[in-house]
Parts: C-alpha cells; structure tokens; sequence
C-alpha cells in the first residue's frame, strides 16, 4: 500500500524505513523544504537520525498535495503541538487525496490549550476520516536497524478493517497488536514521558537503583489511577503503549526526557536545557497540562505534581524526594 510520513524527525524517518522493509510504497514528507533537499541529496536524515541510509525506493517529498495524492495511510510524525495545523494543511488538500483511507498519529502528547489527544484533534479537523493511534516502546534507531518491537495499533471503529493494517505494520522485526482503547493508548504515551523525567532525575542525584525501582513502580500505579480517571481501560496501561512505553523511556539511554531529567537532577535549569537542543521533550510540556486537569478534575497525582514542581516552580529535587517520602502510608 501507499503510505504517506508526515514529519521527518527520528520517529517518522524510522517508521519510512521500516514500511519500506514491509514492501509498501512510502513518501516521507518533512516540514521544511531545505531538510525535505537536503535529505534526498544525502538519502540520510542527518538532522534526526544519523547513520541510517534511506533506500532510493523511499520518495522525499517537498509538498503536501502531491505527497497526499496516491496515499492510502498517512501517519503524523510531528509534535503533538503541531498537529492540528497539520491536520488543518491537510483539510486544504482532502479532494486530491482520493485513496485516502486511514490517518494514524505517532504524537505522544496532548493539545496544552484543550487538553485533547492526538485523535481528537484529527477527528474535529478531519471529520469522517478513520484515525487511530501507533504507540508503544519504539526507539527509533532500533526500528531503523530492525531490531524486534512490538507496538499497539490502536483504531477507532469507524477504522476499515484493522487486521489488514495490523498485518501491513507487521514483519519479522515488528510485531503490531490491535487495541480498541484509543485514549487510553494515546494517554499511556503522554503520561509516560513525565515519569521519565522522574527516572532521569534519580540518575541525576545518583539516587541508586533501589530508588529509581520504587519510582517506577509507583508511578505505573499513579499512571493507571489517572489514566482510568481520564477515560482510558486499566489494561490498556498494562500493555505496550503503558507499562512496556514506560520502561523503555524510563531506561533508555535514548530517551530524551529521561536525559532531560538526569541533566536537572545534575542542577540544570530546566529552561535553559529546552531552549539548547532542537528535539522536542513532551515530558516538559505535558507536566504542566496534567498537573493542570488533575486540579480540575481534584485528581491526586503526588508524583506528578512534584515534578511539575521542580521544573516550573524551582523546587530542589533532594526535597522533592523527601516529600514523597514522607507522604501519609496510608494514602498509597
């Protein structure tokens, strides 16, 4: 099938690589016109994913109307931020794309002004376009060299026929499994990205193993209380796009908001750090969004609002730690 990547960062160019692997005819389309040049002259995404060769059967396109042409899925590669002017760009251009049949978001966030998930925004932008979610424990130079993964594909019921899409992702290096829960998905990967920043500042302090062990565990429980609270299936935080997407980025020598909060555990200003790199870290932005719908829906998210804390209000992460510890035992 004919698969469209919009957005060229490591992620999206990953995902290029591996649909080409499955056989699909794959168009990766980045959001500047230079990057879209200087990739297909170099066929490698040295901006985003270094090191990897992109095959001269993956086109790299320059525009929206002609990448969206002949597109039967389109996955969103950008940052979830971005997202509803995307969809907006694509609304412009919906007549020309005549086999368009599924658009899948690969954001990992939520809309700071609405609260709304990456579906919800494709669903109001894009009315009756069957939309879902890719998501799980996905780091992008391992796809790229086709190291095994497995992923949720999660799909509204308006989606045409999902096993076929499930088997399209699927090869021998990734194995993809249907969900139905596309909230709940779409919030396992929101919401795993804060606690990263949690694990990277106990690397940070060099709080040891025994600590970040007992961070992880609770923030999978504070993950499921709140994500059950917002209107996902606790088993949906069980799964991949939960519990396998939080080990990962909380682990990860690659993930991005784990590094965020090893470089503020080590007295960084947590400004300072995203104003100095180019790559977006959702962990920074969502804080501050769920620490916000936790106080309208009188949520309680004890981990969650001490790092909002730290990195909005300047409280010592040392003294974040003691107050968790601390807490009433009888609350947990």
């Amino acid at each position: 099938m004919n698969c469209c990547l919009l957005g060229a960062g490591a992620w999206g160019t990953a995902m290029a690589l591996h649909l080409d692997s499955c056989g699909h005819s794959v168009t990766l389309l980045p959001r500047r016109i230079e990057h879209a040049l200087e990739i297909a002259s170099s066929r490698e995404n040295r901006d985003y994913l270094p090191g990897y060769t992109l095959p001269n059967c993956i086109q790299i396109g320059c525009e929206l109307k002609p990448a969206l042409m002949e597109a039967e899925v389109i996955f969103m590669a950008c940052p979830s931020k971005a997202l509803r002017e995307l969809c907006q760009s694509i609304q412009l251009h919906l007549e020309s794309a005549s086999q368009l049949k599924l658009c899948l978001s690969l954001c990992k966030g939520l809309e700071v002004e609405s609260f709304k998930t990456p579906a919800e925004i494709v669903s109001e932008e894009l009315p009756g376009l069957a939309c879902g979610v890719l998501s799980g424990p996905t780091f992008a130079c391992e796809v790229a060299e086709g190291k095994p993964t497995a992923v949720a594909l999660a799909v509204g019921k308006n989606c045409p026929d999902p096993v076929r899409y499930q088997k399209a992702f699927s090869n021998a290096n990734m194995r993809t499994y249907i969900s139905e829960d596309v909230r709940g998905t779409e919030l396992g990967g929101t919401l795993k990205n804060i606690y990263a920043i949690g694990a990277g500042l106990c690397d940070g302090l060099k709080m040891g193993d025994n600590a970040k062990a007992a961070l992880l565990t609770r923030s999978l429980s504070e993950m499921i209380g709140l994500g059950v609270a917002f209107g996902g299936k606790r088993e949906t935080f069980l799964g991949l796009s939960g519990f396998g997407d939080l080990v990962a980025t909380c682990s990860g020598d690659w993930s991005r908001n784990r590094a965020f909060g090893a470089r503020v555990g080590l007295g960084e200003s947590p400004q300072a750090i995203i104003d100095s790199q180019k790559s977006v870290v959702e962990g920074y932005r969502m804080s501050k969004c769920l620490k916000e719908i936790c106080k309208q829906k009188n949520v309680n998210a004890p981990i969650l609002g001490v790092i909002y804390s730290i990195l909005y209000e300047g409280l010592d992460p040392l003294d974040a730690i003691h107050q968790l510890m601390a807490r009433d035992l009888r609350s947990e």
